[in-house]
Parts: C-alpha cells; sequence; structure tokens
C-alpha cells in the first residue's frame, strides 16, 4: 500500500482498519498469544500509519466476537473498502477434524464446536479475494494448537489472499507460553512503526519484527521462508534502493535495505539472532546461515570489514557452521574472527581466547585431513600468538599436525 498524493483524498478512495481477536492461546495455564492485548496495542497506532495512506478510513475492532458470521459481515464490509485495507488477526489457529478446515478460534470456541463457533479461514481467503492487487495488507500473529500444525505441516504453510501483501508468524502449538501481555512479534512490529519517523514498508516491518522477535523453534513466517525474495513492488519507493540478494532464495527476515533511510538493523529491537539461533537449532540451518550471511554483508556495508560488528557477525556464522556440522568452515571462520580480534584487542582479552578455542575445537572435528592440515597451519599462527593460552593445548595441536603431515593424505 502506498501514501496517497495531496488531494486526491476523495470518498471514493476511503481506508478502513479491521482489526481481529480470536480466542486466546492457552498452554498449561501460560499465556502464549493474548488476542485483546495486541489490540489493545494496536489500537493506539493511528489509522493513517497503519494503512500508509492519509486518505480518510475506519476502524473496526472485534474482540471476544463469539458468532462466526458476525465476523464474516464485518469482513465482508472491510473488503468492500475502495481504498487501503489492512486486516489484523490474532488468536489460536484451529482445525475441523470433520469439515476438514482451518479456523481461527472465537472466544468460546472448543474442538467439538469448531464448525459452529470458529471462523472458517477459507472465509477470509474468499472475501479478500477479488480486492484490487496492492490495496490490502494482511497481518497475522496466530499460534496453531494441536489439531492445526500437522495440517500447516502438510500445506507447507497457510493458505493466503493471492491479490493482498501477507505477513505475520504461526507459532507450533508446543512452547509453553508467556504472560497475558502484547505478544514479540507485533510489539516489534508496533515499534517500528513507532522508531521510524518514514514508515517502512510492510516487508520491511515484518523482516525486522521476525528477527527481533525471538521467535520458537519451528515458526512458519509469513511469507514463507523460501518463497520471499523481496520484489520491487514490495519496497517503498524513495525508501529502499535495492535488498540483499543471495544465490539462494532469502529468507522472509533477511530481506533487509542495503541503503535504507530507516535505522540500520543491528540497533536495539531489531536484534536478528535470536531468530536466527531459533533456525539454527531446529535443523533449519541453510535458512540459518543464509539469513546470518545476508545480516553480515548488511553490516559490511554499515560499518566495514574490520569493524567489530563484522567480527560479531563473523562468530555467529562459525557456531552456525559448528551446529550444522560443518566444522571446515567453521574453524576458517573462528581463525578469521581470532585475528580481527586480536588486531584490535590484547592477546589475553576473553574474546581473543574464546575465538580461538572455537577454532581449535571445530579444527580436532575435522576427519577430512587435507583440510585439518591445511587449516593447521592457520590454527598454530593464531595460537602462538597468544602467551596466555594453556601450552598443553599448543603442544596437542603441534602433535596433531606431526601425525598429519607423516599420513599420506587419502583424498
Amino acid at each position: 500500500m502506498h501514501i496517497d498524493e495531496p488531494g486526491q483524498h476523495s470518498s471514493q478512495q476511503r481506508g478502513h482498519v479491521l482489526l481481529i481477536a480470536g480466542d486466546a492461546a492457552v498452554r498449561r495455564r501460560a499465556v502464549q498469544v493474548a488476542p485483546s492485548a495486541n489490540l489493545a496495542a494496536l489500537g493506539l497506532v493511528p489509522a493513517s500509519v497503519l494503512l500508509n495512506s492519509h486518505a480518510p478510513s475506519d476502524t473496526t475492532y472485534l474482540d471476544g466476537a463469539r458468532d462466526p458470521n458476525t465476523v464474516l459481515m464485518r469482513l465482508r464490509a472491510a473488503a468492500a473498502t475502495p481504498g487501503p485495507l489492512l486486516v489484523y488477526l490474532s488468536g489460536r489457529l484451529t482445525f475441523d477434524r470433520r469439515g476438514r478446515d482451518l479456523h481461527l478460534a472465537l472466544a468460546g470456541s472448543t474442538a467439538s464446536t469448531v464448525r459452529y463457533t470458529a471462523l472458517p479461514w477459507e472465509w477470509l481467503v474468499t472475501e479478500l479475494r477479488p480486492r484490487p492487487t496492492g490495496l490490502t495488507t494482511v497481518v497475522l500473529d496466530l499460534v496453531a494448537d494441536k489439531a492445526a500444525w500437522p495440517v500447516l505441516t502438510e500445506l507447507g504453510g497457510l493458505p493466503v489472499p493471492a491479490a493482498a501483501e501477507t505477513y505475520g508468524v504461526v507459532v507450533p502449538p508446543a512452547f509453553t507460553g508467556g504472560e497475558n501481555t502484547v505478544s514479540s512479534y507485533t510489539r516489534h512490529w508496533i515499534d517500528q512503526l513507532r522508531r521510524n519517523p518514514t514508515r517502512p514498508s510492510g516487508v520491511q516491518l515484518h523482516a525486522f519484527a521476525v528477527g527481533a522477535a525471538a521467535l520458537p523453534p519451528g515458526t512458519m513466517t509469513l511469507p514463507a521462508t523460501r518463497a520471499l525474495s523481496a520484489p520491487a513492488e514490495h519496497q517503498q519507493r524513495g525508501q529502499v534502493e535495492e535488498p540483499v540478494r543471495s544465490a539462494h532464495p532469502v529468507p522472509a527476515a533477511a530481506v533487509v535495505p542495503a541503503r535504507a533511510q530507516a535505522p540500520v538493523p543491528a540497533v536495539p529491537g531489531q536484534d536478528p539472532r535470536p531468530h536466527i539461533h531459533a533456525l539454527a537449532t531446529s535443523g533449519r540451518h541453510h535458512e540459518a546461515a543464509t539469513l546470518a550471511q545476508a545480516w553480515e554483508q548488511h553490516v559490511l556495508q554499515i560499518h566495514g570489514y574490520t569493524s567489530p560488528e563484522a567480527t560479531e557477525w563473523a562468530e555467529i556464522r562459525a557456531d552456525l557452521a559448528r551446529m550444522a556440522g560443518n566444522y571446515r568452515s567453521a574453524t576458517q571462520l573462528w581463525i578469521g574472527a581470532g585475528r580481527s580480534r586480536l588486531a584490535r584487542q590484547s592477546p589475553d582479552a576473553p574474546e581473543v581466547l574464546a575465538a580461538a578455542a572455537g577454532a581449535l575445537y571445530c579444527w580436532t572435528q575435522l576427519k577430512d585431513e587435507a583440510a585439518a592440515r591445511e587449516a593447521g597451519l592457520e590454527l598454530l599462527r593464531l595460537l602462538d600468538a597468544l602467551p596466555s593460552l594453556e601450552p598443553r593445548l599448543l603442544r596437542l595441536t603441534r602433535q596433531r599436525m606431526e601425525v598429519l603431515n607423516g599420513t599420506p593424505s587419502q583424498c
């Protein structure tokens, strides 16, 4: 959606904000998502900011609705608006086993009454489908229950209206939840709207929110992580000149502007590391590595190759490589990080010693003799420059190098 030009605010362009709070998701008496709290927080944001438009607009709140037909009527009325439309939904996603349909649970929905008391997800898709492209944004902050999650996994995502820009998260049912407060994704989305004097585009808001939200492992992001490639039509003119690009499809949270008027991602509230770590711990190593590499490139452009920030991202990538079992890459990255730190810090600095320890551990895990010999030479140079290093470690490293050099390579 785009901001209208002055003088174009006719009644034909009137916009609408529709905020829908479904049933709260609770696990072990802990609230996983509190839709009412999310709506209250969004209600403090001006509609013009939510819509990214100065056109006159209306706002509808649906909190505590129990009748899906009531929600349908509000949704149908909102879809009929001729101007920009934002639809926000938060709550528990469930599944009707008899009708084989996904539903947004409403207040009072139970497993046995889903088909009568919950909003069929297909209704949302159907009502928004006829809208013109470029005028509709859907934002989702959902938790899937045990009935819905296997269906989403089988589908590979959540069906969304083709004509709408859809952003959001669907959290799996296994995490224990927190307090009855605004959920992390929605909170960071709102923070970005307040933080930036120039409103970020929807894809930027989503990227920043996902990167900072510390989402539970396995969380589905919309657009799907392998489908989002930062198309030009999603970028707000004058704000982003080009996205970070990769040889592989870029994960949702990796769509970061290379040069933008908005604050750089490495500021408080935009830390992508928790999300990257969650991807890695859930076994999505390629996505975690791609995302980390995208952020590292952004940091290099902002701070330079010899900056402390660049070294920190090299260390993050090294640890991700270790978690993925890629010890060759991990060793090289840790050695490079150690050299970089040694150029700025004393040889006995904890960070320098930690980088050396990381390199040494990953090197000991290398089974490829040729790779171990090659990395071992660089590792010894690093270790030799650390007087406070435990002598035993240096001695054992030299002994292994002697064995490697005396053993014919079988590669």
